[in-house]
């Protein structure tokens, strides 16, 4: 493949950090990625808060924060109701959006939450958070990809064992980089962003397995490196949405917290907002599943929530159409059904963790929810004994449960700080695991031995980047400005971060505010399906 005109490379690596490149590095298993933090300068990528996917995307391709662009976490919620959320819910234009207006043209391939596309000058490919067959941008360029490379998913197939996992983990890392291959040679873009989903996803799924996180980084290390070749880009930048390492904390249970103190009521049977992860990732999980569709099914169904803390009001629902209903309440253990069916109950709560990876605490409010009770005369008394309940939580062997416990105007500003948490959490040094769940105790052993941490990386090299650069003070807001800056395109005044210094910040100036009828196609708004295409339920 000859070589094409691109300026700017940002390649995305989720969950990236120091703590898991350098022994990689040392090793001599990552050449090209080596190459690029030896050849320029690099530092830590203080992430935001909640630093995880699903906000933290958004976050790095827009440059503001989420009270601005709209999305902390995986779900998008209407009242008790929710969705999961797509780039209809991020209220705030991409880089790539932004160098259209200033006449550039981009690549973007598998970036999270950003199916379904706008318009712009070159095409996009979504990643997670989009159905297996999303829509892409420009319409057709999806079947264009899988004629040019042989096939392309968003997803690994379901049902696979450890080692076809792995594999398929490689095969997705491929695809990635074939397909943003391709679509650089066909669109000859001025900026190009690939994302690398599966470094994130080895540790959930094989926390500690040395071998299997080497297995995935060689890959995405083989694609960069072919990307390198074959693209021969000017500036090339590495960044992550956050961090990842072992926990040895406690898993903090905040609604059973909140119950103690008086502010979460439960309910039993249907009528409340039950989360079913605690039997999927303690209980079912672990057991034998066999080859009985009905146990399968629920398995996927109840595992869900524990994905990304989606609650069982619709996989229960679906289970009911399915005519699995009777079929949970023969199989599952008559103690797990019962400690199942204790949930929040959402509507009679004062306050409430409503999803973990929001890392907050919200307040039942007359007038802004549909069942509020807590008064809006009273709505600062209750935020103001929330943090100081909160602040002076101590594990049992007496450390800080938090380190941070503040109103959302601390961390958040923009339109829709309204859709934040009132109250944040920022837990000790994200060491101890926090759960929605209720399990009749406060604490006890994380779900997960390694998760998300603040600090992830960012990395930049090429011509006209300063190698001497310090980005001690690098923030996750700070990448989008600083793309900008290596095109000569203009900042806009919205955004949170700054040009980092390892190049000239190229200015600011006013962007049209984002127009939600730019959206090229819209989901369908079917979330079980959705939920199947992540791989959950069938």
């Amino acid at each position: 493949m000859d070589s094409q005109p691109l300026q700017t490379l940002l390649v995305g690596i989720d969950a990236g950090c120091r703590s898991v490149l350098d022994p990689l590095f040392e090793d001599g298993a990552l050449p090209n990625l080596q190459s690029i933090f030896d050849d320029g300068t690099a530092a830590p990528l203080e992430s935001q808060v909640p630093p995880w996917t699903p906000s933290a995307w958004p976050s790095l391709y827009t440059g503001v924060n989420p009270g601005k662009h709209g999305v902390f976490g995986f779900l998008d919620f209407d009242g008790y109701d929710w969705d999961v959320v797509n780039a209809t819910c991020v209220r705030e234009h991409a880089l790539w959006e932004l160098l259209d207006r200033c006449g550039h043209s981009s690549v973007v391939v598998n970036v999270p939450v950003t199916n379904p596309p706008r318009a712009f000058d070159g095409a996009l490919v979504p990643g997670y958070t989009a159905p297996e067959d999303p829509t892409c941008y420009p319409e057709g360029v999806l079947d264009e990809v899988r004629d040019a490379i042989g096939d392309y998913r968003v997803y690994a197939p379901r049902n696979v064992d450890e080692d076809e996992a792995v594999a398929w983990y490689r095969r997705l890392v491929g695809m990635r980089g074939e397909a943003f291959r391709y679509l650089v040679s066909r669109f000859e873009p001025s900026f190009g962003f690939v994302q690398f989903q599966q470094t994130d996803t080895v540790f959930h799924e094989y926390p500690d397995d040395d071998a299997k996180v080497r297995a995935v980084y060689e890959a995405v290390d083989e694609q960069v490196g072919a990307i390198l070749d074959d693209c021969d880009p000017d500036t090339v930048l590495v960044a992550s949405d956050h961090g990842i390492g072992p926990y040895s904390g406690y898993e903090f249970r905040v609604n059973d917290f909140l119950r103690e103190q008086g502010y979460v009521e439960t309910a039993r049977g249907g009528d409340g907002m039950p989360s079913w992860s605690t039997i999927a990732s303690d209980e079912l999980q672990q057991g034998d599943a066999g080859n009985d569709r009905g146990h399968g099914l629920l398995e996927r169904g109840l595992a869900v929530s524990a994905k990304v803390g989606i609650t069982s009001q619709r996989i229960g629902a679906a289970l009911e159409r399915a005519g699995l209903d009777e079929f949970v309440a023969e199989r599952v253990p008559e103690n797990l059904v019962r400690a199942a069916t204790e949930r929040v109950d959402f509507p009679s709560s004062k306050a409430y963790v409503r999803d973990r990876i929001e890392c907050g605490v919200r307040i039942n409010l007359r007038g802004r929810e549909p069942d509020g009770v807590v008064s809006p005369e009273r709505y600062r008394s209750v935020r103001s004994d929330l943090v100081d309940a909160l602040e002076g939580v101590r594990t049992p062997s007496g450390n800080r449960v938090f380190e941070t416990v503040a109103t959302r105007e601390a961390f958040f500003d923009g339109p829709h700080v309204d859709n934040a948490p009132d109250v944040v959490t920022v837990p000790t040094d994200f060491d101890q695991f926090l759960s929605a769940q209720l399990r009749g105790t406060q604490f006890g052993q994380p779900r997960e031995p390694w998760n998300h941490k603040r600090d992830g990386i960012v990395a930049a090299a090429g011509a006209g980047v300063d190698p001497d650069a310090d980005l001690s003070d690098a923030h996750l807001f700070d990448v989008a400005p600083t793309v900008l800056a290596t095109l000569d395109a203009p900042a806009s005044d919205r955004m949170d971060g700054e040009t980092l210094p390892v190049v000239e910040p190229a200015g600011e100036q006013s962007y049209p505010a984002y127009d939600a009828g730019e959206t090229v196609a819209t989901d369908d708004g079917d979330v079980e399906a959705r939920l199947a295409d992540l791989g959950y339920i069938e």
